[in-house]
């Protein structure tokens, strides 16, 4: 029995009769869940926009790390282009030290113009020749007959066709490396910049130099010049 019911019953009783429990007019009780759903849906919309704060935080932090990504990984292939020219110019020295001369085909690494060509595609005929002289193997990777091997390329140095033949040697950054004799053919000529050799990657770039004014490709490129 509620207090309202003992009251009305203590009441009754003062004034010589009783009224069942039953008959006493109950106040209305008060209803709490209207609040209780509108500080729910206040605390949902709060909720909400921390969500959302969280992943505006989140898509800036990734885009850092990919951009820091990027940039790292251009600068491991630009230090691996560097050891890699580093070392097959070395080979190249130890080429001549046998042969009294650099590898050089007439066909080929003569007619390369480091000066006009930037693009990769274009560099290929020379690469491969550099390719067989310096490993002492033919284009499908068998021993030459009597050719001496100066240097060992790595699997991932190569670019080789679906038949397993070397078609270049390959930089960091996919694309073929350059090699020229064009200025030791014609000393003094306008093709060319070392009266040795000229070897190359272009760091991933296509654009060929320009003929005249300023020259912003070549800068970027990784070489021995």
């Amino acid at each position: 029995m509620t207090n309202v019911e003992k009251v009305a019953t203590a009441r009754c009783r003062h004034l010589g009769f009783v009224i069942d429990s039953s008959f006493v007019t109950r106040p209305p009780r008060r209803r709490t869940a209207k609040a209780g759903h509108s500080s729910f849906l206040r605390q949902r919309a709060f909720t909400l926009l921390e969500v959302l704060v969280v992943i505006t935080i989140m898509i800036i932090l990734a885009g850092l790390v990919l951009s820091t990504f990027g940039y790292m990984q251009k600068k491991g292939a630009r230090a691996r282009a560097e050891t890699e020219i580093a070392a097959m110019s070395a080979a190249c020295e130890s080429y001549k030290a046998d042969n009294g001369i650099y590898p050089r085909e007439a066909s080929s690494t003569d007619m390369l113009n480091a000066k006009v060509s930037g693009d990769p595609s274009a560099y290929q005929s020379a690469s491969l020749y550099l390719f067989t002289q310096l490993s002492g193997l033919n284009q499908n990777q068998t021993p030459i007959t009597g050719a001496k091997s100066y240097f060992s390329f790595k699997p991932q140095m190569l670019s080789t066709d679906t038949n397993g033949n070397v078609t270049a040697i390959k930089d960091p950054f996919g694309y073929s490396y350059g090699y020229s004799t064009a200025q030791a053919a014609n000393p003094g000529g306008a093709a060319g910049y070392n009266p040795t050799f000229d070897l190359w990657s272009t760091s991933g770039l296509t654009t060929s130099p320009p003929p005249s004014g300023t020259d912003t490709i070549t800068p970027q490129w990784i070489k021995n010049w």
